[in-house]
């Protein structure tokens, strides 16, 4: 049964601890009452929070595993560290002013924030300070009939997570999922957020791997399929659509190989954001990731033969059509080296002037070339 990848937007509204409906998206409470960007557009929030509420998916206090309060980032960051829990803030592709505010509160390093800001990153883990910055790559399978030339097969995006001992911040870009099914699960889970910000960075390293592996059983189909088109008896030339998928396959193993040395300094490094505990989730997460390494390469050297296997057979096609045209050839140069000699203007030939001289050459040439017809024949070449 075919199984694709789905890409996962944010999640419904959810009642609040008061009966009120609580959101998941772009909005906060404030004085009793919740404001979206409806309510900044008409003015009814400040300016600044108007902007940086048009990046902000969610942004929520958690205490003891369970969310406390839905506030702007800056009052957030002080409930949070108020009431001893942390914050988690999504932010979907936000702009240097927009991140600039949530990073002067939370004292973010400027690099990684230029880095979180511009996108484009390899995976990798640093530490800037008191704060862990972890930069994944996503998955996303691009659903296509069938195969061509052209078909992209998957997307990447970027997920960059700055992380410290109070609070959790989450920056998207491009095609990557939305985390709100990472922050419901988790919700649902208050024992596990007890442990505080690094449980969120290892759900939601654990929701990219699980999405490696669902879009690497969706590329598996499509290798199946072009192995046995390649095979299948009206084979056609196939090296471009063999290429296609190496140069996507290759994509896909770089967006997964280098995120391997992060998890295993966040499953074997020593560190104080992340207890031994949650390190040991981090080992599962890096099992996972190897499983994938291990069917990427495999693979890839399906497609490497595949693409060897299908330049041997266009070989062979070419070889088998020499062969026959040899053969045709060489049936065909016995009449025509006898009505050369015959063609040649001399008085005095063998059988020139005798009247059954024009029947025995046109047998003894049919006699000929049935033989070579024949032998051809028996040994495949025709």
């Amino acid at each position: 049964m075919t199984h694709r990848p789905v890409i996962r937007r944010p999640g419904d509204r959810q009642a609040g601890p008061d009966g009120s409906r609580r959101p998941t998206g772009r909005q906060w409470r404030r004085g009793g009452k919740w404001h979206s960007l409806d309510d900044a557009a008409a003015g009814g929030v400040p300016e600044q929070r108007r902007c940086t509420a048009d990046v902000v998916v969610d942004c929520a206090v958690y205490d003891e595993g369970n969310r406390v309060a839905s506030l702007p980032p800056a009052e957030a960051l002080e409930e949070a560290r108020r009431q001893g829990g942390f914050v988690w803030i999504g932010l979907h592709q936000p702009e240097q002013e927009h991140l600039a505010e949530i990073a002067e509160a939370f004292g973010l390093h400027p690099l990684a924030v230029e880095d979180a800001v511009q996108a484009h990153q390899r995976p990798k883990l640093e530490r800037y300070g008191d704060t862990l910055f972890l930069v994944l790559k996503t998955i996303v399978f691009v659903e296509h009939e069938k195969l061509t030339a052209t078909s992209e097969v998957v997307d990447t995006g970027e997920v960059m997570i700055f992380l410290g001992k109070d609070f959790v911040v989450v920056v998207r870009h491009g095609s990557a999922p939305g985390l709100s099914r990472v922050r419901r699960a988790l919700e649902a889970r208050p024992e596990m957020l007890r442990h505080g910000p690094a449980t969120v960075l290892h759900a939601i390293a654990d929701q990219v791997v699980d999405d490696y592996l669902d879009v690497a059983d969706a590329v598996e189909l499509d290798v199946d399929a072009l192995e046995s088109d390649v095979f299948s008896a009206a084979h056609g030339d196939d090296a471009e659509r063999i290429y296609q998928l190496k140069r996507e396959l290759i994509e896909f193993k770089h967006a997964v190989v280098p995120m391997a040395r992060p998890l295993q300094r966040l499953s074997e490094d020593p560190d104080p954001l992340v207890t031994p505990e949650i390190a040991r989730y981090f080992r599962d997460v890096a099992d996972h990731l190897s499983h994938v390494k291990e069917r990427l390469v495999a693979y890839s050297e399906l497609v490497d033969g595949l693409l060897a296997a299908n330049l041997s057979q266009l070989a062979v096609q070419q070889n088998v059509d020499m062969r026959r045209i040899s053969a045709a050839a060489a049936i065909m140069a016995i009449p025509t080296m006898i009505a050369g000699f015959y063609g040649m203007n001399f008085r005095h030939m063998p059988e020139l002037g005798w009247s059954f001289g024009y029947p025995l050459m046109v047998g003894v040439t049919s006699v000929l070339s049935a033989f070579c017809y024949r032998a051809f024949r028996r040994n495949g070449w025709l």
